[in-house]
């Protein structure tokens, strides 16, 4: 794909990645913006984790109306984040970062379609191909920046789950240390590999291929099933069959095969209760630096929604404790979204259901 770089009237970057090659990116932003108020970064001596501040977080954009969104095209009197009248996929540095350049990291927002009424489960499968392509793009660009440890690529949707902004879209954290649910699985992963010598990522794949019961659907590159230990009511997690690190990692075929089979997920998510799930979907890359030889590339998605008129809330248990309790056994959460996937009307004949 081709990119483009400009920007944006408070100096941040914006990409416009386009398949044509003679798409106009040469429309300015005229709308008068200030910088973004410095983060900071403190640390929690206690548990050994940072914690980051953002107080100009506070006067984001929240659920504008449709004609007033701030990630569709711009038209006639009418300035947006994106100059142009229309485009593809734009990818541009977040008006409200959680992270700034103070701190080492940098925030960026995914516009998937400039189509304000689109979803993620209405790509074609040809576009979310272009979709992985711009991540692994910006997961090797954020990866070279001074300071920045890991890349999280990650899509919120669904006001219950706390959406700002309606009008498809994903981010990108480029966090400036190791999260600490990444720092735990690798730690994990290192301790197995001492105690077994054994990959527990492999084995984790291996396993529940070989037990079936829990897988929602496979094909030659990568499978999907909701873990043994599901935290969530439907979860699901999906391994590439080839181990690696990250999405820039991946090669032609992978990020062709994975499109048809993430979108016959989403469709399960939806068909479970016959409306548009809210969900949280998140690239878990290896770090930067350290332990990239333990990880190996996932995604993990997951609904809080636990029955059509019930969401799935973290209570003390939850909150307090980091103790989940899960009012749903991962084979039936697996059988329910088996059968979605069946039923619903979206159909991807290069994905099997296991």
């Amino acid at each position: 794909m081709k990119r483009t770089s400009t920007r944006l009237a408070d100096g941040r970057e914006l990409l416009y990645f386009d398949r044509s090659d003679d798409a106009d990116r040469s429309a300015d932003d005229v709308r008068e913006l200030r910088p973004a108020a410095a983060s900071q970064l403190r640390h929690d001596r206690l548990l050994d984790e940072w914690v980051t501040f953002s107080p100009h977080r506070q006067d984001r954009t929240f659920l504008p109306a449709d004609d007033l969104c701030p990630l569709c095209p711009s038209g006639p009197g009418r300035s947006t984040e994106i100059p142009a009248g229309d485009y593809e996929i734009a990818v541009l540095e977040n008006r409200f970062p959680s992270f700034t350049a103070e701190v080492h990291g940098r925030c960026e927002v995914v516009c998937f379609t400039s189509r304000h009424d689109a979803s993620f489960t209405s790509l074609s499968a040809e576009r979310v191909r272009d979709v992985l392509e711009v991540l692994a793009d910006r997961t090797a660009e954020l990866s070279a920046l001074p300071g920045v440890e890991q890349v999280f690529c990650f899509e919120n949707r669904g006001r219950e789950i706390g959406v700002t902004l309606q009008h498809p879209h994903g981010q990108i954290y480029a966090y400036p240390f190791v999260t600490p649910r990444t720092r735990r699985m690798l730690d994990v992963a290192r301790a197995h590999r001492e105690r077994t010598g054994g990959d527990l990522f492999a084995e984790i794949l291996s396993d529940e291929r070989a037990v079936g019961s829990r897988v929602v659907a496979s094909n030659d590159s990568w499978t999907a099933f909701v873990p043994q230990a599901a935290r969530w009511p439907y979860e699901v997690h999906i391994y590439p069959h080839r181990k690696v690190p990250d999405l820039v990692a991946l090669d032609d075929a992978e990020r062709a095969a994975f499109a048809p089979l993430y979108l016959e997920v989403l469709a399960g998510f939806d068909g479970l209760f016959d409306a548009p799930a809210p969900y949280v979907s998140g690239w878990h890359q290896a770090p930067v630096g350290a332990d990239r030889h333990l990880a190996r590339l996932h995604l993990e998605l997951f609904t809080i929604r636990r029955a059509s008129d019930k969401l799935k809330y973290l209570a003390g248990s939850e909150s307090a404790m980091g103790a989940f309790v899960n009012d749903v056994l991962p084979e039936q959460a697996a059988e329910r979204l088996r059968q979605a996937c069946t039923s619903t009307q979206v159909k991807h004949p290069s994905s099997t259901r296991g």
